[in-house]
């Protein structure tokens, strides 16, 4: 029996292996070192949890942020997999009750900050209980030349050395260059470690760059054209956040905010928020998302551009982590390379590295800031200059970015324009404070009743002057003329739509509005594969039993099943427990938690 084999398909639910996790997993169980660099969404946790299983004791894995634990922690106990983890936001007696099932051997694996591993405590812990192996996630946080370098991580050799026996050790990472894959090697100091980088591309992301004239108004066309869509919106200062964030409430968007500047309790329930999809939106600064194993993430927009390719790629691959197609879009402006360099040339903090490593540092990091400023500007494929980057071959055009998997053309489409500038206007001189933006598109498709008789927008000439045009795509074209100053916001919530200075020349002096659509040249990439339309109704119900399940038991729904996993088993459409263990990604625990709801549904269709 292979029974690394049959551990992956008990508690994963998967029946192969992914590129390099066997290599890594066999060389931890034969007691080799290993260092692995994999891209986000390749598998990197199943590398060290299955070691965990397969060999005896208790691995201790050493993680940097809080949210990252717990959602390793809740994912391995829907695997059917004992796991725990010490972090500051247990009590006293919830810390010691920890400590002590550790002690008792109750746990495979036991997450840890690296700041508590020369604790007293846990010290005790780790020289007396059996350990199997220690898995440093996100190992690049080792090196000063990385983009989270984290000044306690240096101190994982001197606890390694602390132990009565020194188990395998793991580093795992996503994004390491030469000099980082070196620096985690030697600041570890790994034993003639297994080395391996599976590649970093990503196939499923689309990357593009665009430098639009009005960040905010081409945010509010993106989401008015990607409604339900979940994604994250990074900012670069605190300050960025909260104006976004605010911007996008008042324009409608729900949509959390996340940065270190906010109470410990606000970002915890943002967070929830998020990852619970009851805010598909987030705006956040770079302290949010290492570790957020959100698989429904659709989106990556950076309103700002990073200090460096390190973070944007990192930032940008929390996107699509299912394997399913997701955007990646950097809004680039040159004032964004000042504020980054401005960011960079502030005093050092870091009390770890004397003055002259601190100026070797800034040097390093400005001379990161120009190859990102190369990305932003330049015209060539844009997969292939991030791979390039992290020292992997990429072919010059790989037709799904931005700058070689379409052309742009100019459209006139001033006609459209004109009718929803006039239903603008007559709207506001029976309603002088504006119709919200619901109302326009209702009264141009002409939906009677309701709100359109109480308003009496029904009785107006441009009731029904677009009767066939999309929702979503009406309210794109409402935010790209706020963009074009044709319309802006009213005061006060909800925001309702005015015209602005641009309408009159659009409306009576025959000015032309146009606007730049992308055209695909080249075939995309195979996408993988997703329900029917006949499976709609399926898929939806699926995922109300997920968000039920989920809401019973305290976890984000992605926890219990991933958007993947429910549109493998839509397709499938399996009859019984043994179908549904045969679809990807339906561990044996997972079936026996939640088949027969599952089956329910399934069997009703």
């Amino acid at each position: 029996m292979d029974m690394p084999h049959t551990l992956l398909k008990r508690h994963f639910g998967h029946s192969t292996f992914r590129p390099g996790q066997r290599k890594l997993i066999d060389a931890l169980c034969a007691g080799r070192d290993v260092l692995g660099v994999m891209p986000t969404g390749a598998g990197k946790s199943v590398c060290y949890q299955l070691p965990a299983l397969l060999l005896p004791g208790m691995c201790i894995v050493i993680s940097p942020l809080i949210s990252l634990m717990k959602d390793q922690v809740a994912a391995l106990e829907q695997a059917g997999i004992p796991a725990a983890c010490l972090n500051s936001t247990l009590s006293q007696e919830e810390y010691r009750q920890v400590l002590r099932r550790a002690h008792q051997g109750a746990y495979r694996l036991l997450y840890v900050a690296p700041e508590r591993l020369t604790t007293g405590a846990f010290l005790r812990l780790a020289a007396q209980t059996p350990l199997s192996l220690v898995a440093v996630d996100e190992a690049h946080c080792v090196s000063q030349w990385g983009q989270d370098f984290r000044p306690s991580y240096l101190g994982i050799p001197e606890f390694l050395s602390a132990l009565p026996r020194r188990p395998p050790v793991g580093a795992f990472t996503a994004t390491a260059t030469r000099q980082v894959k070196r620096d985690i090697a030697h600041l570890l100091q790994l034993q003639d470690p297994v080395c391996l980088t599976t590649g970093f591309d990503r196939p499923n992301l689309f990357f593009d760059v665009v430098e639009p004239r009005d960040k905010n108004a081409w945010l509010r066309t993106f989401l008015a054209r990607h409604p339900q869509q979940s994604g994250v919106v990074y900012c670069s200062t605190r300050k960025q956040v909260e104006e976004v964030w605010a911007m996008l409430l008042h324009s409608g968007v729900p949509a959390a905010r996340y940065h270190a500047g906010l109470p410990d309790e606000e970002r915890r329930l943002n967070q929830d928020l998020f990852v619970c999809d009851r805010a598909p939106v987030m705006v956040a600064t770079n302290a949010f998302g290492m570790g957020i194993d959100k698989s429904n993430v659709s989106f990556v927009i950076h309103y700002n551009m990073p200090k460096n390719l390190e973070s944007y790629y990192q930032e940008a691959g929390r996107a699509g982590r299912d394997g399913s197609s997701a955007q990646c879009i950097l809004l680039f402006s040159p004032a964004d390379v000042q504020m980054a360099r401005f960011l960079l040339e502030l005093p050092s903090d870091n009390q770890a590295l004397t003055e002259e490593e601190q100026e070797r540092v800034q040097r390093q990091d400005l001379q990161r800031l120009q190859a990102m400023v190369g990305y932003c500007k330049s015209e060539g494929c844009l997969r292939s200059q991030l791979l390039g980057y992290f020292g992997e071959q990429a072919p010059q055009h790989c037709g799904n970015c931005g700058n070689c998997g379409s052309r742009r053309v100019q459209v006139d489409w001033t006609v459209e324009a004109q009718k929803l500038l006039s239903a603008v206007a007559r709207g506001q001189r029976l309603h002088p404070a504006g119709l919200t933006v619901p109302q326009v598109v209702q009264m141009v498709q002409g939906i009677p009743g309701g709100e359109m008789t109480r308003l009496g927008l029904d009785r107006l000439s441009t009731f029904g002057i677009l009767p066939q045009a999309q929702a979503k795509d009406l309210e794109a074209s409402l935010a790209l003329l706020v963009e074009e100053h044709c319309l802006r916001h009213g005061p006060g919530r909800p925001a309702t739509l005015l015209l602005d200075h641009a309408a009159r020349p659009v409306l009576f002096s025959g000015a032309k509005l146009l606007r730049w659509e992308r055209q695909p040249i080249t075939p995309a990439p195979p996408r993988p594969s997703l329900p029917t339309p006949s499976d709609n109704a399926l898929l939806d119900a699926l995922k109300q039993v997920r968000s039920q399940l989920a809401r019973k038991s305290g976890l984000p729904p992605y926890v219990i099943f991933s958007n993947l996993v429910l549109q493998n088993i839509a397709l499938r459409h399996p009859r019984t427990k043994a179908e549904l263990l045969q679809v990807s990604g339906v561990s044996q625990a997972k079936a026996d938690r939640y088949s027969a709801p599952l089956l329910e549904v399934l069997n009703r269709f």
